[in-house]
């Protein structure tokens, strides 16, 4: 099965392979796709061959980056010094931005003769996938090698747990060849047996979100000098996706009338797509800043943060939305109003803001707990209006629902410490 996996993959590689080199930056393309295919530069990881103490995680987009950073400084704090790879160009920007001195490289496609090569280069203690990458090649070629292979932080949607069950006889061998799967909770541990992993395998320790908060500001060194500058009350809609944003702009539009002086951040999934959000912000006929622009870091100039007046900042910069709900008065997730299920709700907990959640919030399975918990409340495009209304309006419900996400955030905590101290015995 091995086989024709690999043939098949290798049939498809030529068609996207073109249109994925030309997403790359022009200076980054060749880099990119020597490491593609395992060509990871030698002088790069000669002081981890000499010292024998690298471990390769990876995390493919910028969600998996930031929750890995915790984990990364615990594995450090146990002699291990981390190779991060990435599939993804903000993942990669996040990547290089947390660990400045870090080796940051692209994963391998999934062939075994890439991933022999780029193993003989970093010559890693482990191999450790993030959440749900499960990549056949990568697992069966490491294990060949003697690298013991984990998953860590590790959840599976009921969609990919039905995908993966399709093909049960074969992703039953590629998870038998793991030494072991730490998941956030029961749900994902169940659904890790259903495509074949063994139960002696299965660990749960716990979710990694909600300790990507655990080193503070380190997590994002510079808190941007126009939050300072927000009247409030401030909304912070974080990680939105098209066909939330025009709705959302449309209900700021009508608090306004009632709270004069209300700031609206936006905060886009996928920044490249601020010229989209712009667009809609123009066409509802209101003015905005984008983070990036000269002078709004620098609070220098007539921007209409810097003159203290109300509006729309939209963030087409890459990772700070964490530090950006520092400034919240209320938190809307993104990607719950249409069927994506939901972005992270945790980041506004750790700083002990209300949480608002569209319908769709499927990818957490702690939702029900959270919701009970009283620290955040769903809403939909019809009722979205009259809740932020009411939460905006009564300081003391909004004191209270954000000490109810803390206090739900921090019992929740511990994951890292567990699934750090899980590698290291399997590694001895």
């Amino acid at each position: 099965m091995f086989f024709i996996y690999t043939v098949l993959y290798a049939v498809i590689l030529p068609f996207f392979l073109p249109g994925e080199l030309l997403k790359r930056p022009k200076g980054a393309r060749m880099a990119w796709l020597a490491q593609k295919f395992g060509r990871m530069g030698k002088e790069i990881f000669q002081a981890r061959r000499e010292g024998g103490s690298a471990v390769w995680v990876h995390a493919v987009s910028v969600g998996e980056v930031l929750a890995a950073v915790p984990f990364i400084e615990a594995l450090r704090a146990r002699g291990l010094e981390p190779v991060i790879s990435t599939i993804t160009e903000t993942g990669r920007q996040v990547a290089r931005k947390k660990f400045p001195e870090g080796r940051i490289i692209y994963l391998p496609f999934d062939l075994p003769f890439a991933f022999k090569r780029a193993a003989r280069e970093v010559k890693p203690r482990a191999f450790i996938l993030m959440e749900t990458e499960l990549w056949p090649n990568a697992v069966r070629t490491m294990h060949g090698l003697g690298i013991p292979v984990f998953i860590v932080n590790g959840r599976l949607s009921e969609k990919s747990t039905a995908g993966y069950r399709r093909f049960h006889f074969f992703f039953k061998r590629v998870v038998s060849k793991l030494s072991l799967i730490c998941v956030q909770d029961e749900v994902y541990a169940k659904r890790a047996a259903l495509i074949g992993a063994p139960e002696q395998k299965i660990l749960v320790t716990g979710n990694f979100k909600f300790e990507m908060g655990a080193k503070g500001p380190s997590l994002a060194p510079a808190w941007p000098v126009w939050m300072e500058k927000l009247t409030r009350p401030v909304i912070v809609a974080g990680s939105t996706h098209a066909g939330e944003e025009e709705f959302l702009i449309e209900i700021y539009k009508k608090l306004q009338m009632e709270f004069p002086l209300l700031s609206l951040v936006l905060v886009p999934r996928h920044p490249e797509r601020a010229p989209e959000v712009g667009a809609l912000i123009k066409k509802a006929g209101m003015n905005y800043i984008k983070s990036s622009m000269p002078g709004v870091e620098e609070a220098r100039g007539e921007t209409m943060v810097d003159a203290g007046q109300p509006g729309i900042v939209l963030v087409d910069t890459v990772g700070e939305l964490f530090n950006i709900y520092s400034k919240a008065d209320v938190a809307v997730v993104g990607g719950s109003f249409i069927p994506r299920g939901g972005q992270n709700p945790l980041e506004p907990a750790y700083w002990g803001k209300p949480v608002i959640c569209g319908p769709d919030m499927r990818n957490f399975t702690f939702m029900p707990e959270f919701l009970k918990s009283g620290g955040a409340l769903t809403a939909d495009k019809e009722t979205l209006l009259e809740k932020l209304a009411g939460l905006l309006a009564d300081e003391g419900r909004r004191t209270a629902m954000g000490a109810d996400a803390k206090k739900f955030y921090l019992e929740r905590s511990g994951a890292v410490g567990k699934t750090a101290n899980a590698i290291m015995a399997v590694l001895g």
